[in-house]
């Protein structure tokens, strides 16, 4: 059962990000803020930086294609990006040290990068005709805001249940190579 924990909770975050969803737009003094969950590519992030990265991308391109699918009916989109950002957040901690902080800040500044990119994919086939400033001001901000709350509360979370997983698996695989001696 122990196995099952990151694709269970990566599976919850891929059905609240919706949920959460219906909450958007916000309105603050007569102005619309959109407010976009991105927990299961931060929760896929840590996974990358804090498990393995290999696994990361697997997760990514299985929830991916769900995104692409049940979404927004454009097949490849999410399923390139999720995997690639596993693959970005591997290669950034690659000569860094894996802590909390860090690893927060690389989710949140590859969160950016796949907002914009999704924002500059929309505009160029013509599914978006918002300004860069109306986009960075009403959506890109509000979304940032709220996921870095989410990262506050579960961010340790993440971290804790990766390390325990990896922690784990190096036992097992100690043991096995132990016993076969």
């Amino acid at each position: 059962m122990k196995r099952f924990w990151i694709p269970l909770i990566g599976l919850a975050l891929f059905f609240l990000e919706p949920v959460f969803g219906m909450f958007s737009p916000l309105t603050i003094g007569g102005d619309y803020y959109y407010v976009v969950p991105r927990f299961l590519i931060m929760f896929l992030i840590f996974v990358s930086i804090f498990h393995n990265t290999k696994r990361a991308m697997l997760y990514g391109l299985f929830f991916g294609l769900l995104y692409d699918v049940f979404f927004i009916d454009i097949i490849g989109l999410y399923s390139f990006l999720y995997p690639a950002l596993c693959v970005a957040a591997g290669y950034i901690v690659k000569n860094i040290e894996r802590n909390l902080i860090v690893a927060t800040i690389i989710a949140l500044a590859l969160t950016v990068v796949f907002e914009f990119v999704l924002y500059q994919f929309f505009a160029l086939i013509g599914l978006t005709s918002i300004s860069i400033g109306t986009f960075l001001n009403m959506r890109l901000l509000p979304s940032m805001i709220a996921n870095s709350l989410f990262l506050i509360v579960l961010g340790w979370a993440f971290r804790s249940v990766m390390v325990r997983r990896t922690f784990e698996q190096n036992k097992s695989l100690t043991l096995s190579r132990f016993y076969n001696q």
